[in-house]
């Protein structure tokens, strides 16, 4: 059984510029599993027992979206309302993710520099991903630094894209292989292609 699962959510898949070639990217991973919500929820009804299912199943639960409106694709934030349930997720007997990890792979239209106090944005990217990160902690999880391409709406050429969706493809093996640092996480605040490498090894497992 893999243990590492793959969310893909963009309601404009076939317009993405970025995001389609790293959902690509990760359906050629081996023993992972990638679920395209949009395709498999186009009426959002989303079947509960089944993706509850799904985390009990996998170690290392990722999401993969666009920003859109300094969160994500709507989808997501409805399959969190009636996937996280009370007495599964958190409250009384719900314990059924605790010591699980959650990941997030992001791309977000703007400039890396537009997201600070002194930037247009006028916080972090961190900052609007607060309640995801709560939701992670409420549900006992560990919430890994995100995995960010920033302006990617300017028509990114090969050059902006190719190494970032290789990236990608590089932190599912070591999120698959255990060889992404886990307990060193709180290193990095965001992850992109180049710092990936200060969070994976070579050879060997790492928190296994």
């Amino acid at each position: 059984m893999a243990s590492l699962l793959v969310y893909y959510a963009h309601p404009g898949h076939r317009y993405s510029q970025v995001n389609r070639f790293m959902f690509e990217a990760a359906r050629e991973v081996s023993d992972i599993d990638v679920v395209d919500l949009y395709a498999e929820y186009p009426r959002h009804n989303i079947d509960i027992d089944k993706e509850q299912q799904r985390l009990l199943d996998h170690k290392i639960i990722l999401f993969q979206c666009p920003l859109f409106w300094y969160s994500t694709p709507s989808l997501i934030k409805e399959w969190i309302d009636l996937v996280l349930e009370h007495g599964f997720a958190y409250g009384a007997g719900g314990d059924k993710l605790a010591g699980k990890n959650l990941m997030l792979a992001l791309t977000a239209a703007g400039p890396e520099d537009a997201y600070s106090t002194a930037g247009y944005q006028h916080f972090d990217l961190r900052t609007f991903l607060t309640p995801l990160q709560q939701t992670a902690q409420l549900c006992k999880m560990r919430f890994l630094p995100p995995y960010v391409l920033f302006e990617s709406l300017r028509a990114p050429g090969a050059e902006q894209v190719e190494p970032h969706v290789e990236g990608y493809r590089q932190l599912l093996v070591a999120l698959r292989d255990g060889r992404y640092a886990v307990d060193r996480s709180d290193e990095v605040a965001l992850l992109s292609h180049t710092n990936l490498a200060s969070l994976i090894s070579s050879a060997g497992a790492l928190n296994e």
